[in-house]
């Protein structure tokens, strides 16, 4: 049965959560956008959290704040106040937070900064450009933790984004104040004077679930920056140009248990350390130039592990904080549905193939007996350019250099040897973007590069030597936002040795040597299998038009990726060669009822074909969303797949079926503002041939102090399929399947894991991250079969359906049809049993203002058997009697301003 991979549920709430509404229709001209004037300083600010200055009391407060929820429309039953003062260098902002409880009325907790609190908490969100498109924001609660977010030109707000600010609070009898100082310098604004932001103020009283805002919109409209008030009156002189720095150093011990003790690479005790720099330099007071030299990232959280039995490559989110930081105006195409499932966006950079694994360690790992591979390819230094002109354009740009890498093999002589595995390689990434119709239509192109210098013969028969994207896309939004056509194109082209076209022509994302492939020829873009080519070029594109706005919501949309399209070498790719399509139809009820306080439904269906128009995707499905008045929340929907052709299943081999099945998901999650909070989601689905699926989710977020949060996601999964991929071996008498034998097989796998997270926050600046990821996982193939035909769902099981087969000291033996002149074959048993263990333990203290000391011990065990049962009691003991590698690093930087 083949598994749910993705699915996206997206409610598109125009609010920043979910609430009730009342069901008279508004419109813009209902709510007109606020208005408040910022004041000039005139006299000494003390940043205490007191507001006890007397520009404090002369500025005029923005006020009159409208509920969200839980009464939305209505004036927020507790006053607050925000002021605007500002002088050459800083903004200033005084807020007074009342509450009719005084100060037993406040609920705070701490966290690391950016972290989710679930209390009180104000946040200022600036439109800096007032191009109706960018988010600035500043949020804080009453026990000072901070969380802040950029993101410029209609991108996706960017929370790794920090910059140096200034902020204190203070809980007294008449509720909360905050106080904050932003300077300038960590701004990007026009140099007009004076100015106009875009401003929304939001409050969250917790006790009450009360959320309002200044700028107000209801439930079921677009809002955003479009609709946000104005600051006004700002007059601030023009940026100084002006350099940060900071640079950093790091010790690293590893204790490492060696796989092989002949093995000369392996330190058991290892000691090294290493510098480097970051720097930001403001080049106007819109473009930042932001770079790294010899950057590390030792400090971020390890990657989960995972167990992955298809041909295709797992995506694995990006951590490392220079790449994270700013990548909204890096990002191209993404993908929006209210409901879509095994779907990939259209994106043309993925910022972990900089600093990748070395692409020839297999290479090296097979040239002698023992070979010392790099763990990462050392990036040299990274520099990008980000912001937005006087001319209103909106621009990212990135250059990367990796170091070319050498691995030490030693041969069976005895005797080391360097070998290449991985070339000097050049990465680019340019991004414009234009917004006009005050931000309703936003143009936007993409540009990308990646050059390698490619001497040794073995990497050029693997890698492309030059690899280029031009993506073009837009958004149109019309009538109120209640409208929007969204639309992406573009082009790719890699150039190499015809070795390595050939491998990326027969790799898992097309598949080109498909014996039974009908489409295609090698005009401008490619769609024929050629072994000669040294060239590959595609095209992609996707377009959505939606209904945005108002009760009743919709949207038809398309994917397309022709089959010659590649951007793996900057981007991630599994799949192309397919044409798909997708509708939906919304129903949101945002006036409570009698039981819920919001509630929604979705229904639609997908299909997809292949350029040979075959059918290879189709389904419908059904999703519900109810809150209740409690604040608890139930989600639940039901997918039902068709019968379909499968032209991946073979993995190269000609067309198959693969039966529909039907699935479903229940997902329910109690009041997150409490200190226990539960998740429950259990999924089930069975195939047409009687392979069923089985999930079972739990989480549990449990904080026994304000300063302390636990978090436990154990998970359960039984899967089952009818046609596992095993292997495929030649047989000229397979004449149906073009010579070869495609052997697939039952598989029942278990596979037990639980994510756990500890987070202790001693203050807003000194936090302790522990995460770890205890995980068992098994599968036991049985009834090794194959495909009775092409494009046929009938199978044939060995020794019942068809031949012999026998099984001797883990090799089975297979003669497919006995006495007949097929001849008999043999593979390993694929039964497996994985154990892994990892984790890491993150202390991070910001001594000062942008200089952080960083504490890190990371662990990692692993273990595996090739037995295909579940034991949890063996599989335990096994898995904390498994050795444990431990590496512990101390990272200092500390930032400097020039």
């Amino acid at each position: 049965m083949e598994i749910l991979t993705r699915a996206c549920v997206l409610s598109l709430l125009p609010a920043l959560l979910p609430g009730p509404a009342h069901a008279q229709e508004t419109s813009a001209n209902d709510y007109p956008p606020p208005e408040i004037r910022a004041a000039q300083r005139e006299g000494p600010i003390r940043i205490d959290g007191r507001l006890d200055e007397p520009d404090w009391q002369a500025a005029e407060p923005a006020s009159d704040l409208i509920q969200l929820r839980p009464d939305e429309g209505s004036t927020a039953t507790q006053v607050t106040q925000v002021r605007f003062l500002f002088d050459d260098d800083a903004l200033y902002i005084g807020a007074r937070m009342y509450d009719e409880l005084g100060a037993s009325g406040v609920r705070t907790r701490m966290a690391r900064r950016d972290g989710d609190t679930d209390s009180d908490e104000l946040t200022i969100t600036f439109d800096t450009f007032h191009d109706h498109l960018g988010q600035t924001i500043f949020s804080v609660n009453p026990s000072k933790v901070k969380f802040d977010a950029y993101g410029p030109g209609g991108s996706n707000p960017d929370p790794s984004w920090d910059p140096i600010w200034e902020v204190e609070t203070e809980i007294d009898s008449l509720g909360w104040t905050a106080e904050f100082r932003i300077s300038f310098s960590q701004l990007r604004y026009p140099r007009d004077s004076p100015q106009t932001w875009g401003l929304q103020i939001v409050r969250v009283v917790n006790r009450l679930n009360e959320h309002s805002q200044w700028a107000f919109w209801r439930l079921n409209e677009t809002g955003g920056p479009s609709r946000y008030g104005h600051l006004t009156d700002l007059t601030i002189p023009p940026a100084r140009r002006h350099l940060e720095l900071l640079p950093y150093i790091v010790g690293r011990s590893s204790n490492i248990e060696p796989s092989d003790p002949d093995d000369p690479f392996q330190d058991p005790h290892e000691l090294d350390s290493r510098f480097g720099l970051d720097l930001r330099y403001l080049l106007t007071s819109n473009l930042t130039l932001t770079a790294t030299i010899n950057p590390d990232f030792g400090q971020v959280e390890v990657d989960p592990a995972v167990v992955n039995l298809s041909a295709f490559e797992t995506f694995f989110e990006e951590k490392r904080p220079f790449f994270v930081e700013g990548r909204g105006l890096l990002s191209f195409g993404g993908l929006s549905c209210f409901f879509c499932s095994n779907v990939s966006s259209l994106n043309l950079f993925y910022s972990r193939r900089i600093g990748r694994v070395p692409q020839g360690g297999g290479i090296a790992e097979d040239a002698g007996d023992f070979a010392d591979v790099p763990e990462n390819t050392a990036i040299l230094g990274a520099a990008k350019v980000t912001g937005r002109t006087a001319g209103g354009w909106s621009v990212g740009a990135l250059d990367a250099m990796a170091r070319r890498e050498h691995a030490t093999v030693l041969d069976s002589d005895s005797t080391f040897r360097q070998i290449e595995v991985e070339p000097l390689t050049n990465y680019f990434v340019g991004r414009l973007a234009r917004d006009l119709r005050g931000g309703d239509l936003v143009l936007a192109g993409m540009f990308t590069s990646v050059i390698r210098d490619l001497h040794d013969p073995a990497l050029s028969e693997r890698l492309n030597r030059h690899a280029e994207n031009l993506g073009l896309e837009s958004s149109l939004w019309w009538a109120d936002r209640t409208y929007r056509l969204r639309t992406s194109f573009a082009v790719s082209q890699i150039a190499a040795d015809s070795s390595a076209i050939l491998r990326a022509q027969k790799s898992s994302a097309r598949y080109l040597q498909r014996p039974d492939r009908q489409h295609g020829n090698n005009g401008i873009f490619t769609d024929a299998f050629d072994p000669s080519l040294t060239s590959m070029r595609g095209f992609a594109g996707y377009g959505r038009l939606s209904k945005e706005s108002g009760d009743w919501l919709w949207e038809l949309s398309t994917n397309i990726r022709s089959p010659g399209f590649e951007a793996n070498d900057v981007a991630f790719l599994t799949n192309a060669d397919y044409l798909w399509m997708n509708g939906n139809i919304l129903r949101q009820y945002t006036t409570p009822g009698s039981f819920y306080r919001s509630m929604l439904y979705i229904t639609g269906g997908q299909q997809q074909y292949n350029f040979d128009g075959d059918l290879t995707d189709r389904q419908v499905q059904i999703f519900g969303d109810i809150e209740f008045h409690n604040y608890w929340e139930i989600a639940t929907f039901w997918i039902h797949r068709f019968t379909v052709f499968d032209d991946r299943l073979t993995r190269g081999g000609p067309v198959v079926k693969r039966p529909g099945f039907n699935y479903w998901l229940l997902e329910a999650a109690t009041d997150s503002r409490r200190n226990l909070v539960f998740g429950l989601s259990p999924a089930y689905g069975c195939n047409f041939e009687g392979a069923c699926d089985f999930e079972l989710n739990l989480g549990l977020i449990y904080r026994p102090m304000d300063n302390i949060a636990i978090s436990l996601s154990p998970s359960f999964y039984h899967s089952e399929s009818t046609a596992q991929y095993v292997t495929s071996v030649e047989d000229p008498t397979a004449s149906a399947f073009y010579g070869n034998r495609y052997v697939f097989a039952d598989l029942d796998q278990n596979t037990l894991s639980m994510e756990a997270r500890l987070n202790i926050t001693f203050t807003p600046t000194l936090t302790l991250e522990v995460f770890a990821q205890p995980l068992i996982s098994s599968g036991r193939y049985t009834n090794f079969k194959e495909f009775a035909a092409p494009r046929s769902i009938e199978k044939k099981i060995y020794g019942k359906d068809m031949g012999k087969i026998s099984k001797n000291e883990g090799t089975y033996t297979v003669d497919p049809d006995t006495d007949g002149p097929a001849q008999p074959f043999s593979f390993d048993d694929p039964d497996f049993n994985f154990r892994s263990l990892r984790g890491n333990a993150v202390l991070r203290w910001e001594f000062r203002p942008g200089s952080t000391l960083f504490l890190v011990w990371t662990q990692e065990r692993a273990d595996q058997a090739a037995v295909g049962d579940f034991n949890f009691s063996r599989d335990f003991d096994a898995l904390f009697s498994a050795h444990a590698d431990n590496i512990f690093l101390l990272k200092v930087n500390y930032w400097l301003q020039l």
